[in-house]
């Protein structure tokens, strides 16, 4: 997490001069651990079968790699928690994986809260912010001077996948960044979370954005000041308040990139069917935010919906828009609901923010 020109830098030298902070002479990159392939992970899982007869179903094995993208201790940490810390017997599946995630970040454990504290680094935050905002990082020239040196730093962190498409390393990493930046927000929400969930089991989307155009009128303007990722902090809040009503007895998949000008978010809700069956209910959304000296981002919206609905087979959704403009409604003025119709025909809820 730290090598020798972090302290170069923290004991007032330069990172770029070749004399390091130290009598030895023995650095001038930082090495970094590769991740692990799937195939990797299966073998040292199967390494844990072989001394102790536990196995781990393929399945399993698939989601710890696609939670992890490899990342070496987070691979290790999923599997301790399982066998040690939740004294799973048995084959593992699945669903112990899924357990296992959401306690780790929960405990904000060791490797974990270590990342955390770099977030509001100045030169971390130059490259983690325009990920979660959807932006392209700027390119007016003291931007570009050493923008490629803080990406390399940030990815010697593990926190990006690589240097040139800016994408957060793993699916583990994208949740706790925004789980961490939304920390502000979610002590602000006072909603019930039992109160959203309807006589049948299913989760009450349309009245949590209601509650949520309420919540904005009276915070966002503040929020929107006080958040040290000012460009992305119309996603951060609304990611913090669907985490503190959803994430109690649902989940929350979110994706978003560089240079994607908007934030896909699955809501996947565990209920009971009529018959006893255990169904899944999903709400797909798009966020979208409307700056200054730009057209109305509506229509590109509503295509980037209609391709997540596509991939996600689902007939409908709801895209979200802020308006960052100076000429945006005064704040008492904001939350209007509308249906709207994406180029391939579904008919979709747009909110304006």
């Amino acid at each position: 997490m730290r090598d020798l020109r972090d302290y170069k830098v923290a004991s007032g030298g330069d990172p770029g001069q070749s004399n390091p902070a130290s009598p030895f002479n023995i650095i001038t990159k930082s090495l970094r651990l590769d991740d692990f392939t799937a195939d990797q992970i299966d073998e040292l899982y199967g390494q844990h079968t072989q001394a102790t007869g536990q196995e781990f179903t393929k399945d399993a094995v698939d989601r710890a790699f696609e939670l992890t993208q490899g990342q070496p201790w987070l691979v290790n940490a999923l599997a301790h928690e399982i066998t040690i810390e939740m004294e799973v017997n048995g084959t593992i599946t699945t669903a112990q994986v899924d357990e296992a995630k959401e306690r780790l970040i929960r405990a904000r454990a060791t490797h974990l809260d270590a990342l955390v504290a770099r977030l509001h680094e100045p030169r971390v935050k130059r490259v983690i912010e325009p990920i979660v905002a959807g932006m392209s990082p700027g390119m007016d020239d003291a931007y570009d001077d050493t923008f490629d040196d803080d990406a390399s730093y940030v990815y010697d962190l593990g926190l990006i996948r690589d240097t040139t498409n800016l994408e957060i390393a793993n699916p583990i990493y994208r949740e706790v960044l925004l789980r961490v930046l939304g920390n502000r927000t979610e002590r602000l929400v006072r909603a019930d979370p039992h109160s959203f969930v309807m006589p049948d089991g299913r989760f009450d989307l349309p009245r949590l954005l209601e509650e949520f155009v309420v919540f904005w009128r009276e915070h966002g303007e503040v929020l929107i000041q006080q958040e040290g990722y000012h460009e992305a902090a119309c996603q951060i809040i609304l990611m913090a308040f669907l985490h503190r009503l959803v994430n109690g007895g649902g989940q929350l998949d979110r994706e978003y990139a560089a240079g994607t000008k908007r934030l896909d978010v699955l809501v996947r809700w565990p209920y009971t069917g009529p018959e006893g069956e255990r169904q899944v209910q999903r709400e797909a959304m798009e966020l979208k935010v409307w700056r200054a000296s730009e057209n109305d981002p509506k229509p590109d919206g509503l295509a980037q919906l209609d391709r997540y609905l596509d991939r996600l087979t689902l007939t409908t959704g709801v895209l979200v828009i802020f308006d960052r403009r100076p000429e945006a409604p005064p704040w008492k003025e904001r939350g209007g609901f509308e249906q709207a119709t994406t180029p391939s025909g579904r008919q979709v809820t747009l909110l304006r923010v």
